[in-house]
């Protein structure tokens, strides 16, 4: 191993490590893995197509899985649920949910969810709903007026307000009627490579100079080089955001599908996860380098040979989360 190597992986086992989103087929031997890679944190799905009580079913799983696995996960409920997992050796969890379609049209819902653990909610996935379009809709309506006080109440609740897959109109009603940061969780830019899925130079930059965040997604089939991809690849493209943002402002937003098949991406890539084709992924293989949560200590290397310095290595592994987090969960 090379020194510089080594003094990454020193880095890498200093930081706050977080994911911004994983929706991996959770079990005992991914939480076991994810611990095992030094995650400190992660937006784990809970909910995507799912209405309020399927949801509640869901989070009623994984307080069973918290249980279970006490060695390997806990539940993140703040910022100092996260630092204490660090210092623990284990993984804490930030129950998300793809989509707002669990609050159905009860405002009082996301106040009910958020004190369950969900700290993260995209506002749409894909497709229309009650608050506003997604970025596979055909009219991007905006959000609507429900949208709002959905907004406003995730605000003082604070559940942070998600926009990887909503469309441009909505994303940018949001990020104009939140009064606190949003974020892209899990994305990749349109300038890299033209997707409904991949945002233009414009809007992250727009995102960012309103208070908000980017996580970089690695998901293949929105990087230029699709299922050829290498793990240089992606840091190229986190790099490409960060020059159009800033570092203080860019994080991970893997988004891992590890341990499913074909029957979920099917289900993904339906609306409400039955009806009209959406999109087809292709192949779906992550980078060579970053294949399993288990090589996340990569992403180190991978910065460094890149010639990011320490600093820049910690901001993006977490640490730029882990104050996007503080800003939107404290009162």
């Amino acid at each position: 191993m090379s020194t510089m190597n080594a003094s990454a992986r020193q880095v890498y086992d200093n930081s706050i490590v977080i994911d911004g989103l994983i929706i991996s087929n959770w079990s005992g031997e991914i939480f076991r893995e994810m611990r095992q890679a030094g995650l400190t944190a992660a937006n784990c799905t809970c909910s995507v197509w799912e209405g309020f009580e399927a949801t509640i079913q869901n989070i009623a799983k994984w307080n069973g899985w918290f249980r279970q696995y006490p060695d390997d996960i806990v539940k993140a409920q703040s910022v100092e649920d996260i630092v204490a997992a660090k210092s623990a050796g284990k993984t804490a969890i930030i129950l998300g949910m793809q989509n707002t379609t669990a609050f159905e049209d009860q405002i009082g819902y996301v106040e009910i969810l958020k004190n369950l653990g969900i700290g993260i909610a995209q506002m749409t996935y894909n497709t229309q709903n009650w608050v506003g379009s997604g970025c596979y809709e055909g009219r991007d309506s905006g959000l609507s007026d429900f949208g709002r006080e959905i907004v406003a109440e995730m605000n003082r609740v604070g559940m942070l307000c998600d926009l990887s897959h909503v469309g441009p109109a909505t994303s940018r009603d949001v990020i104009d009627t939140s009064k606190k940061p949003v974020a892209y969780s899990h994305c990749l830019p349109a300038g890299l490579k033209t997707h409904p899925r991949n945002k233009t130079d414009d809007e992250l930059r727009y995102i960012v100079d309103k208070g908000g965040f980017v996580g970089v997604t690695m998901f293949p089939p929105f990087l230029s080089k699709g299922a050829q991809s290498n793990i240089d690849d992606y840091i190229f493209a986190i790099d490409y955001v960060i020059n159009l943002v800033g570092e203080d402002s860019v994080g991970i937003g893997t988004d891992f599908t590890q341990g499913y098949g074909d029957d979920f991406f099917r289900w993904i890539t339906h609306d409400k996860g039955f009806g009209r084709k959406l999109t087809d992924f292709g192949e779906v293989k992550n980078p060579d380098g970053i294949r399993r949560i288990s090589d996340f200590p990569n992403l180190a290397d991978a910065m460094s040979r890149s010639g990011w310095s320490n600093s820049k290595i910690e901001k993006v592994l977490g640490g730029n989360w882990l104050g996007l987090l503080q800003r939107v969960w404290s009162a």
